[in-house]
């Protein structure tokens, strides 16, 4: 008896299904990925939206979802819940999730260097840490805090007696308002608010982490740690890392290009060109592996660097003990690299 090709192909897929092989539609629901943000559609994911808008995540066979973040979502709860197989997270807050219970590994580092910054005006009389004794500093929080309690233990300060701390909105009216000596900004965003509000570059005073030697690890990209036991979610990240890195440095090239892409891409319509090409530029500065083979490669010397900052924050630590090398794993970076 011939049947029917139409019953023939339907056989054919379920065999090769259970032996693990897809074809035809199977394919891209085998292969979806769903990439949960740390904000809102902006240059400093352009590299995500590049990758999906120039179809470099189609090329590798896969179905891509991009997840905007925003003030009520937290990565780490997301990626918990099973919402999203990868996140960008800073890691301090991926590493003190590991630590409460959450196995957050890192799988790739786009950004190798820190763009958080305290912005301050010189009229609140501030012109080195020393002088934020007795001052109101506007934090963000959120998993966002670590770096600056650690600075603030490193300067010997209290945070409830020697300085007031006010715990900042994603916004810069604090520091517009005179609410707050210093705020909380990165030099690719909310630096760039409060100079087009109309305060002058000259009238205020930077701190970069970076430069007061405690900055830690942003914008890495993280999964659970189980997951890594599947050879095949291995593969498939690797393929979705691949396709990344291409629109990275499509991006850090192109700021004009990447700049129209974001905007595309927020629906919100409140993304202009001009200061979203303006945030690409600053945000190229932190990828400087960009163009080479090493881009997204997470250096284990930074890694312990990031973990020792953490590690000393006097009696509060942001993580009480050395997570070890447990908590990043290159194999998805070697698979990308293949």
């Amino acid at each position: 008896m011939i049947r029917s090709s139409k019953f023939t192909n339907s056989l054919l897929a379920a065999v090769l299904a259970v032996c693990g092989v897809t074809v035809g539609a199977n394919a891209s629901a085998a292969d979806k990925v769903t990439v949960q943000l740390k904000w809102l559609p902006q240059a400093q994911f352009a590299g995500y939206y590049v990758a999906q808008s120039k179809g470099y995540y189609k090329a590798e066979g896969l179905d891509v979802t991009i997840k905007p973040g925003g003030p009520d979502i937290s990565p780490v709860q997301v990626i918990a819940g099973n919402g999203a197989d990868v996140v960008v997270n800073w890691m301090p807050d991926a590493l003190a999730a590991r630590e409460a219970g959450v196995p957050l590994v890192n799988i790739a580092q786009v950004f190798n260097q820190s763009g958080l910054m305290l912005t301050c005006k010189k009229a609140s009389g501030v012109s080195s840490p020393k002088d934020f004794k007795g001052k109101t500093l506007g934090v963000w929080y959120g998993g966002n805090e670590y770096p600056f309690l650690n600075w603030m233990a490193k300067l010997g300060y209290k945070t409830d007696t020697d300085i007031k701390i006010l715990k900042q909105g994603f916004n810069v009216d604090p520091l517009l308002q005179n609410q707050a000596a210093c705020i909380s900004t990165m030099i690719y965003n909310e630096y760039w608010q409060v100079v087009d509000a109309g305060v002058k570059e000259s009238d205020l005073v930077t701190f970069f982490y970076e430069k007061e030697g405690v900055a830690s690890l942003e914008d890495g990209l993280y999964v659970l740690e189980s997951k890594l036991k599947d050879p095949v979610f291995v593969a498939r990240m690797g393929k979705f890392l691949k396709a990344t890195f291409k629109g990275w440095n499509d991006a850090v090239k192109n700021p004009a290009e990447a700049a129209k892409i974001v905007v595309a891409a927020d629906t919100s319509g409140s993304a202009s060109e001009k200061v979203q090409k303006r945030q690409m530029e600053n945000v190229a500065k932190l990828i400087t592996t960009a163009g080479t083979k090493k881009m997204g490669y997470l250096e284990p010397a930074a890694y312990e660097r990031t973990v020792k900052v953490l590690l000393a924050a006097g009696s509060s630590p942001v993580i009480k003990k050395d997570p070890g090398k447990a908590a990043y794993s290159h194999v998805v970076w070697e698979a990308a690299s293949k």
